[in-house]
């Protein structure tokens, strides 16, 4: 220990620590026997590595934490001894944290594109380290032996090889993404740290521009749709048009919406030309039709069920054939199914139930338009590209079993 003494001694007449710990000692020191002859020995219950590290510091040299266990033992001490500038110095160095069985060393400025601060580390790490000045609030220090212990920051619950590919993507990398598992590892784990921005670029989604409506087009399953995104083209008839998106942080321009929706939760009814939904897709769909009746105008109210339209450049594949109709529905003259009627088959079930597909995945464009009173805005599904099928042989066809 008595190489200790002389370090601080030499070190408390340095700007980089003063007001320290060890100049606020031997000034009481000084001041208490003034002819310096009753100077107390400052011993220090700390580790000694540490306090190297930190004594190097007072010597002007930069010291690097090497992991979070350094990193928070460097901030409690520099806490303990009053080091100003070191305390300072670490709350804008990078996080230092682990994930799963991962350490990382985080720059601060990886946050820095749209939508991806405030995140989990910005609002968690920073309320652990929440001010350079006031790490243990409401402490006393004077007398105090020691500083409370922090345990280093870490999140065991997460992947640290799916964190380590955002941020991978974060500092602007290409990722080969290899399924749609590995697509849901990488959203699940961008929803839990906060991560919108990136988030919004890993969603599926294709934007593509369509030579013949002469319009640029995204599409997006409707479980992805965002609120911010959400916005209209109106036609040249008042409270009618169509609905468009962008992805909120990512799209600069925004692209007429092609609506994804699968999980066999959509009954297109032929007769009645309307639609039902099924599950969780009718509250979604709900709720995108209340935000477009906001945006054209919040003073309507939205109609109670949504009409469909089937159109001649509709691509349809029923019961795993191909299918071709005229045209059926809203907008769209008044014509039947152009395959003869024995080969109109309908979902199993009571035969007054008319004929009805039960959609697989579709792909749908989006149509307002207000009703014949004017004081409810409709909503029209034209469809672009369906896979149905209407018995359920159809459906216990495309059956796996399990492990095959």
């Amino acid at each position: 220990m008595t190489p200790f003494p002389v370090l601080i001694w030499v070190s408390c007449r340095l700007p980089l620590g003063a007001p320290s710990y060890f100049s606020q000692f031997f000034e009481e020191q000084m001041l208490q026997t003034p002819d310096g002859s009753k100077i107390r020995t400052l011993y220090i219950d700390r580790d000694p590595n540490t306090f190297k590290a930190i004594a190097r510091h007072l010597q002007g040299y930069h010291i690097r934490p090497k992991d979070g266990t350094e990193f928070v033992q460097f901030f409690a001490d520099a806490q303990f001894y009053s080091l100003p500038r070191l305390i300072s110095q670490l709350f804008e160095s990078e996080i230092f944290i682990q994930i799963g069985d991962k350490d990382f060393q985080i720059p601060r400025d990886i946050f820095s594109s749209p939508g991806d601060s405030p995140n989990f580390f910005s609002l968690g790490f920073g309320a652990f380290f929440a001010s350079p000045t006031e790490i243990f609030p409401g402490l006393n220090r004077h007398g105090l032996l020691r500083p409370p212990a922090i345990v280093p920051p870490s999140v065991p619950n997460r992947s640290g090889e799916v964190f380590a590919q955002l941020l991978h993507l974060l500092r602007g990398y290409p990722l080969e993404i290899k399924n749609e598992t590995h697509r849901a590892e990488l959203l699940r784990d961008c929803r839990y740290f906060h991560l919108r921005g990136l988030e919004q670029k890993l969603i599926p989604h294709h934007i593509s521009f369509n030579p013949i409506r002469q319009r640029s087009e995204i599409v997006v399953r409707l479980e992805d749709v965002r609120r911010s995104g959400v916005s209209v083209a109106h036609d040249s008839i008042p409270s009618s048009g169509w609905v468009t998106y962008s992805r909120p942080f990512v799209d600069e321009e925004t692209y007429d919406l092609i609506l994804e929706i699968g999980d066999e939760t959509t009954i297109v009814d032929l007769d009645t030309k309307h639609v039902e939904f099924l599950n969780s897709t009718k509250a979604r769909f709900s709720s995108l039709q209340q935000i477009i009746t906001g945006k054209v105008n919040p003073g309507l109210s939205e109609g109670q069920s949504t009409k469909v339209s089937i159109e001649q450049d509709t691509d349809m594949i029923v019961d795993g054939q191909a299918r071709y109709l005229e045209g059926i529905g809203h907008g769209s003259e008044e014509a039947g199914v152009s395959q003869p009627a024995a080969k109109r088959r309908r979902v199993e079930g009571s035969s007054n139930e008319g004929r009805r597909y039960i959609v697989r995945n579709g792909h749908w464009r989006l149509r307002f338009h207000p009703n014949a009173t004017g004081d409810i805005l409709e909503f029209t599904l034209v469809a672009v590209k369906l896979d149905a099928y209407t018995e359920q042989r159809s459906r216990n066809h495309t059956r796996a079993f399990l492990g095959s």
